[in-house]
């Protein structure tokens, strides 16, 4: 069922019928809200007070794959004094463990070969594999006590990105979307990048799809090369009058069919044809980046030239962050080090460390970054213990949902802090004094952050009660945390 979009729809363009017949249909409190505000018809008695948005967009630099955290940002001195004995069972606690490392005959703990430093006035602790990083370690909010319930990539990765470890949900992005609308009507609201020829674990479509909202809604991915969208030029033959005349023809039958049925899934494709046709100039203008100057180049370095790499992407989302679009999610694969990990993990950082900690800058020097959120994680952690044969200078490390990292930078993120702990072995998330906790999701508890903890702070950065942001489907009404998550206040600033 559809709920009116704050971002696109104005109410001069329904019928009188039109709308109470699609407001029978499970209009969203916030989206009713904000679209009777923006109107002008119901400014004083909002049906939903929001809490102030300190963020206008999102940015998501998603590490498709998990980095070990052990070996970038969670430094474990114990792994590196203990190395090569046995993962104690008190601290494996009977966790489960996955098909690729369960039958080992042993578990040898594997302390990390990288040097640790701290950084910045907050002395954040940061691995010799992200220099950069470093650099921008007094922008960042690190958070180090993240956990999740899925143990392998697909569903964990699905988790993340839409609240559900099962397919067909909406995306964080297309939510974004569906409460918010964009602040540039030539543009998609939500625009996907994805690093090609990386290989590993795939990617899917629904990953950024509107599931059961108005598919107008899904990301719109941007490819590399001259054709970033397809079908985007005119057809040979055909000059741009006569497309929009036949664009013009086909928006004309579709409204008629609209008004006939009610069926909200043509107003969503006509809106998909309009945007098409205003994206035949938009997208070549944000993609073409010969106007940037050669100091940008230098921050974000040589690969921001080249189309499709990470750097590029981070480039290419500044830009359109700058014209409104309102969430731009990024992948970027190639974390999966289940064995050869420190050649693994150092190629990984050489290709985005520099490109990550450059976006920050360039949103600040841009005045951006206040309103800007800036999200750079995986979908799950890696073993303290070595799957495989531990060799000297070398091992891998299995997937491990129990603690992970993930940090933020901008959009009202509380900068400079970190935010929880894991035990000494890297292997539990831990309370204050390095005690093993073991929380529930479906309670609150200080230094744990779950994955619907983290959207719903997200959400509430953008000034979003993750709760009444709903929609009625199926029978039953859903949120993208589902009946989870809390706000993390010691996250915002």
């Amino acid at each position: 069922m559809e709920t009116l979009n704050p971002g696109t729809s104005t109410l001069g363009a329904l019928t009188r019928r039109a709308f109470f017949g699609r407001a029978s249909t499970g209009l969203s409190a916030i989206a009713l809200a904000h679209l009777l505000q923006k109107s002008g018809l119901f400014a004083q008695d909002a049906i939903l007070a929001p809490p102030r948005a300190r963020a206008r967009r999102v940015i998501w630099l998603f590490q498709s794959g998990a980095p070990a955290q052990q070996d970038l940002f969670d430094e474990k001195p114990v792994l590196v004094q203990k190395n090569g004995e046995q993962l104690p069972e008190h601290v494996r606690a009977g966790q489960r463990l996955t098909g690729m490392s369960a039958q080992q005959a042993s578990w040898p703990l594997a302390g990390s070969v990288f040097k640790f430093g701290r950084h910045g006035e907050s002395g954040a602790t940061l691995s010799e594999l992200l220099p950069c990083t470093a650099r921008i370690a007094d922008e960042i909010c690190f958070v180090k006590s993240m956990y999740t319930e899925a143990i392998n990539h697909d569903p964990a990765i699905t988790f993340m990105q839409t609240g559900s470890q099962n397919a067909g949900r909406p995306s964080f992005g297309a939510w974004a979307s569906y409460g918010l609308g964009t602040d540039n009507e030539n543009l998609p609201a939500f625009v996907v990048l994805i690093t090609p020829g990386k290989g590993d674990q795939p990617l899917y479509g629904r990953l950024w799809g509107a599931g059961f909202l108005p598919a107008r809604h899904q990301g719109v991915q941007l490819r590399a090369g001259k054709s970033p969208l397809l079908y985007l030029a005119n057809p040979e033959g055909m000059t741009g009058g006569a497309r929009q005349e036949v664009l013009d023809a086909i928006a004309a039958l579709d409204r008629h069919q609209s008004e006939r049925v009610l069926d909200p899934e043509i107003e969503s494709r006509i809106a998909q044809y309009e945007m098409a046709s205003r994206l035949q100039t938009s997208i070549p203008d944000v993609t073409d980046l010969a106007s940037e100057p050669e100091s940008v180049f230098r921050l974000y370095g040589e690969d921001a030239r080249k189309p499709g790499t990470f750097a590029h992407h981070c480039l290419l989302a500044r830009r359109l962050a700058e014209r409104g679009v309102r969430f731009v999610q990024l992948y970027h694969q190639g974390w999966d080090q289940h064995d050869n990990l420190p050649a693994g993990i150092r190629k990984q950082c050489e290709e985005t460390d520099r490109a990550s900690a450059a976006l920050v800058l360039d949103l600040k020097h841009r005045g951006l970054l206040d309103d800007t959120l800036v999200v750079w994680g995986g979908e799950f952690g890696r073993t303290s213990y070595s799957q495989g044969r531990l060799r000297p200078g070398n091992y891998g490390r299995d997937h491990h949902p129990r603690c992970f990292t993930v940090w933020m930078a901008g959009g009202g993120v509380r900068a400079g802090t970190t935010y929880g702990r894991t035990d000494d072995y890297g292997y539990n998330l831990a309370d204050a004094s390095g005690n093993p906790i073991f929380p529930d999701k479906s309670k609150f508890m200080p230094g744990a952050v779950h994955v619907h903890d983290l959207q719903a702070t997200i959400l509430h950065l953008l000034g979003v009660d993750h709760e009444r942001l709903v929609i009625a489907s199926q029978g039953r009404r859903f949120r993208l945390t589902d009946v989870h998550g809390s706000v993390i206040p010691n996250l915002v600033g």
